[in-house]
């Protein structure tokens, strides 16, 4: 048998190293990828338009549960469920029963209304990018700030200096 070329055996080492210095690139080039998808919390979006698109939906699922519950409120005026009591109203104590429930109904849908303005409002930040930046500071809200309260316009401290502000100026009024 003739003896066999070294230089066969060369290429395809050759080529092989080639082929493995190609991987160890690659696996470079994915290595930042890959620790910075490591570095994102469980549960977190994926990017920026993902966060939107959650807090939009967020939005609007809340929005329509709001619009459910003030139809809910005004079907009772439409039905007449307070004329039973105006019937069975007999003196003064009766009829303060039915002003205070009429009160409350009137203050949980003034109430509803505002809470759709601020959702509008978030809705109308979310499309031109603004959303979740506080108008005190300019800082971010946090995330979290935003899942109990997706129409939070002030961050966290910003919300806490606000409302100490506020309760002494009450204080002062009395």
């Amino acid at each position: 048998m003739p003896a066999k070329s070294n230089k066969k055996k060369e290429k395809p080492k050759a080529a092989g190293k080639a082929a493995e210095k190609k991987q160890v690139q690659a696996a470079r080039k994915e290595a930042p990828k890959k620790a910075q998808a490591a570095k994102k919390p469980a549960g977190s979006p994926a990017s920026e338009a993902d966060r939107t698109e959650i807090m939009k939906k967020q939005l609007l699922k809340y929005r329509q549960d709001i619009l459910s519950e003030a139809k809910r409120e005004i079907g009772k005026y439409a039905k007449g469920d307070n004329k039973q009591l105006v019937d069975t109203a007999l003196d003064d104590g009766d009829w303060s029963v039915v002003d205070l429930s009429e009160d409350i109904s009137l203050r949980q849908l003034s109430a509803h209304m505002e809470n759709l303005k601020k959702i509008d409002e978030a809705l109308r930040k979310l499309s031109e990018g603004t959303y979740g930046i506080c108008e005190e500071c300019g800082e971010d809200i946090s995330m979290e700030r935003l899942k109990v309260m997706p129409f939070a316009i002030y961050c966290r401290d910003d919300q806490e200096r606000k409302e100490m502000l506020e309760a002494m100026e009450r204080e002062q009024v009395f």
